[in-house]
């Protein structure tokens, strides 16, 4: 298989090289990066080994342009571009490729929602219908069959899996409030004076709380195709470590239920999902899961009131490594290829 990166020169492009450089089934990698096109890979990115460069013959080990990218008709093309930007650069490889999109412009079915949470249209709003929201463990039947995938934010991909089980089951009532902890890596590579280490060292803050921030409008819309009456009240944090992901979310329970049998709850809808992993009765830590592809979950209950706790790693799960996995079944290959089920010490 051939695989495209396009944005490869960011946190999420450069960690997808790393990966598709140990996946077995990819035998072609083709970087492309606009803005230093021409220009060696092992330059510009020494943290790769040289290795790398068997899977980048077809392109000399050298970034290529978009339009040279398209010209290798590719399998499968990832794209860890900005939003509002990443549709329109991929019009070259709709209907030739697969397309895994993983920033935000294909993730909301309806373009009125889109414009609530970005403020302007998704740039290929006609392409939205054929899009399937790619939070793996959820679609996996509709990821088998489509050629557009929305690869999901780190946010709700970490609120959305321990909640999920429970929605299915009706078991919820009311109101969710998540609180949200990321690591600065969150914010991707962009200067930006307030993610500075000067600023973020031992300070902790919320920001965009409530329906301000961009990803809680993707939570909500998944959380209303369950149950539309359920609201949430989300509020991430910015916490000063490097990479890492930490949900806290409370509900209310619509009836009496042991931990027992909300733990067969969990493991009866995850039995097949080789990522999610489940610890109760210990709380999850973001270390646990630093450079792997899991979601460890657990709870506590007070009465009828569940605490949920949930850890990712934002940059693995919460992004190219969930991007893995979609390649991965949409092309029938085992899901966790290339992918690391254990963190690192």
């Amino acid at each position: 298989m051939k695989a495209v990166v396009l944005g490869a020169t960011g946190y999420t492009g450069q960690i997808l090289l790393r990966q598709l450089s140990s996946h077995q089934d990819i035998e072609s990698i083709i970087p492309a990066s606009s803005s230093i096109a021409g220009s060696k890979v092992l330059d510009s990115d020494p943290g790769l080994h040289r290795s790398i460069i068997k899977k980048m013959e077809l392109t000399r080990g050298e970034y290529v342009s978009i339009e040279e990218a398209a010209s290798y008709k590719a399998d499968i093309v990832f794209s860890a571009l900005p939003h509002l930007a990443s549709a329109q650069v991929c019009d070259p490889f709709y209907d030739h490729s697969v397309v895994i999109d993983l920033s935000a412009d294909f993730r909301m079915e309806d373009p009125e929602l889109f414009l609530k949470a970005y403020g302007k249209y998704p740039p290929r709003a006609e392409r939205l219908a054929s899009a399937v929201y790619g939070l793996s463990e959820l679609y996996r039947d509709k990821i088998m069959k489509s050629d557009l995938i929305a690869n999901p934010g780190c946010y709700p991909t970490a609120s959305l899996l321990p909640l999920f089980p429970l929605l299915k089951k009706k078991l919820i009532k009311k109101n969710i409030m998540i609180n949200a902890l990321s690591g600065i890596s969150g914010a991707g590579k962009k200067a930006n004076t307030s993610n500075l280490l000067v600023e973020r060292s031992e300070n902790i803050c919320a920001y965009a709380p409530g329906m301000t921030h961009r990803h809680s409008w993707e939570i909500a819309k998944e959380i209303h195709k369950e149950d539309p009456l359920v609201k949430i009240l989300f509020v991430p944090h910015l916490v000063p470590m490097k990479r890492g992901m930490a949900i806290t979310s409370s509900c209310e329970l619509t009836e009496d239920i042991s931990p027992d049998s909300l733990e067969d709850i969990y493991k009866n809808f995850y039995g097949d999902s080789p990522f999610v992993h489940t610890v109760f009765p210990a709380i999850p830590e973001t270390k646990q899961v630093w450079g792997s592809n899991r979601c460890d979950i657990s709870w506590h209950m007070e009465g009828r009131t569940l605490i949920l706790f949930s850890v990712i790693d934002n940059l693995i799960k919460g992004a190219s490594g969930q991007a893995i996995q979609n390649m991965n079944i949409r092309f029938g290959l085992d899901e966790t290829a290339g992918l690391r089920l254990h963190g690192e010490i």
